[in-house]
């Protein structure tokens, strides 16, 4: 351990840290609160979103898009967690790198029959520092594994289709 005393990189690289990884923490409460205003403070207006890994689908330009790929599953649903942890940050200037692992659990109380599915995996999130903070500009999510019943995905979007 030294006694040197902290230079201002050093502060600003612990200041990015915590403004970094609270856009996650954001990011989950706005998802988790149904807060799709909040939820879109968290990225870029160009934002690139690779789900592949979850949905097969093709990687989701533009953030409105997204929010509203988002809002259509989730507010069908009756409760979501989600949980990030052991973020790693990569920061150069006005642009970083972060991954964190995720735990998402999606509950549909009227389920046809298991009424929870929960994905477990990590974010790599592509960060630039905007003029009001930091902001995802393209994030991933790689699947590791996942339990449950992943049709109340399914169900959600047919329940807010009625």
């Amino acid at each position: 351990m030294t006694d040197a005393p902290a230079t201002a990189a050093h502060v600003q690289l612990l200041v990015d840290r915590a403004d970094i990884s609270q856009v996650l923490h954001t990011y989950a409460t706005a998802i988790d609160t149904r807060d799709w205003d909040l939820l879109a403070t968290c990225f870029t207006e160009d934002l690139e979103a690779d789900f592949r890994s979850f949905s097969g689908r093709e990687v989701v330009r533009g953030r409105d898009t997204w929010v509203a790929a988002i809002k259509s599953t989730i507010e069908g649903l009756d409760a979501t967690q989600h949980m990030t942890a052991n973020h790693v940050h990569k920061i150069d200037g006005d642009r970083a790198t972060l991954i964190a692992y995720l735990q998402a659990v999606h509950r549909l109380d009227d389920a046809k029959s298991d009424p929870e599915y929960t994905v477990g995996g990590y974010y790599t999130c592509d960060m630039v520092r905007a003029g009001d903070g930091w902001r995802m500009r393209r994030y991933s999510l790689a699947v590791s594994w996942h339990r449950g019943n992943r049709d109340i995905l399914r169900q959600a979007q047919r329940r807010l289709a009625k």
